[in-house]
């Protein structure tokens, strides 16, 4: 179900910078943003829209060497009721010919095998793009030509806010920090292998794009609760994030059986379900689930729900 509250496009903007900053500034890109023309106040699904426009960057900076990245937003449509807004990013990069245009944002297909060598990574956020896209209402698309860059972008629907509402009252207003996620690409937590059952395959890439692109973090997936219990049998993991609702063997019975485990007996168990958490407290506390993040997923809660509970800097010394 998409989420229907108020935001500022200006905070979602700076969040997607600051989580990219560190990348881009390694390979020398500079961020350019050109977002006046949208209102002040949307009022739509944010951590989609953040996690839709996460992936078109993260490729952006994969796949340029030298340059800039630029973000853009404009207006295809309005009317009293809503808009249905545009969003680019720009980049330049290596771009796409033609023949290889035509399989992009396919699910679990990239442009060129070659290119996944070379720059590493598997390109498959378009394909979560484009499904992100058509649930808030838009579709995707993209210009590019070989060697000269690319723009890619997604439309999406949103509600306008009324002229009498106050943002700093309706809004929870905060300043974008990076901090979370350079915490996690620290060198102490290079080693640490954290196992996701998550059956759900557009889950699956949206964590590996916000664990392992932008945080650095070791993931192994599992696409139910019985491989995860099979995974922890034969490998040891420092954190296990566990979807409760997936077929063959849902996640509390595979929290408890991996609870029961050797050597699991105090390894951090995290829900992550769209289910309200208050209902499910008293089952999951039973069979040993530590904590909970929601979903869809904030990388800024999911960061520091991390940094919560794996091992902290001393203890990974002393070990």
């Amino acid at each position: 179900m998409l989420e229907n509250a108020p935001f500022r496009m200006v905070d979602l903007v700076e969040h997607l910078i600051s989580l990219n900053a560190e990348r881009a500034e390694t390979k020398g890109l500079s961020f350019r943003t050109q977002f006046s023309e949208l209102p002040t106040i949307l009022i739509g699904d944010r951590l989609r829209l953040s996690q839709a426009l996460l992936n078109y960057i993260s490729n952006a900076i994969k796949f340029t060497e030298q340059g800039s990245i630029t973000l853009r937003a404009s207006i295809v449509s309005e009317d009293e009721n809503g808009l249905l807004a545009r969003f680019e990013v720009k980049d330049s990069g290596i771009g796409i010919d033609e023949e290889a245009a035509s399989r992009l944002f396919k699910s679990f297909e990239q442009a060129d095998n070659s290119t996944t060598r070379k720059y590493g990574g598997t390109g498959l956020g378009l394909a979560i793009t484009r499904r992100l896209a058509e649930l808030m209402g838009g579709e995707v698309g993209f210009e590019s030509q070989p060697g000269a860059g690319s723009t890619f972008w997604m439309t999406a629907r949103f509600s306008r806010a009324k002229p009498d509402a106050h943002p700093q009252s309706a809004l929870t207003l905060t300043v974008a920090s990076s901090a979370p996620e350079e915490q996690l690409r620290a060198p102490h937590y290079a080693g640490l292998r954290i196992l996701l059952a998550e059956d759900d395959r557009l889950n699956q890439e949206i964590a590996l794009e916000i664990l392992h692109e932008l945080a650095g973090l070791n993931l192994t997936l599992a696409n139910n609760g019985l491989v995860a219990v099979n995974l922890a049998k034969t490998q040891k993991f420092d954190l296990i994030l566990m979807d409760l609702l997936m077929p063959e063997m849902n996640g509390l019975t595979a929290a408890s059986e991996i609870r029961a485990l050797p050597g699991y007996e105090q390894t951090p168990i995290i829900a992550m379900s769209a289910n309200a958490f208050a209902e499910d407290r008293a089952r999951c506390q039973a069979v040993g689930i530590n904590d909970h993040v929601p979903k869809p997923v904030d990388p800024d809660q999911l960061f520091n729900t991390l940094l919560k509970w794996l091992p902290p800097p001393k203890t990974l010394e002393n070990t």
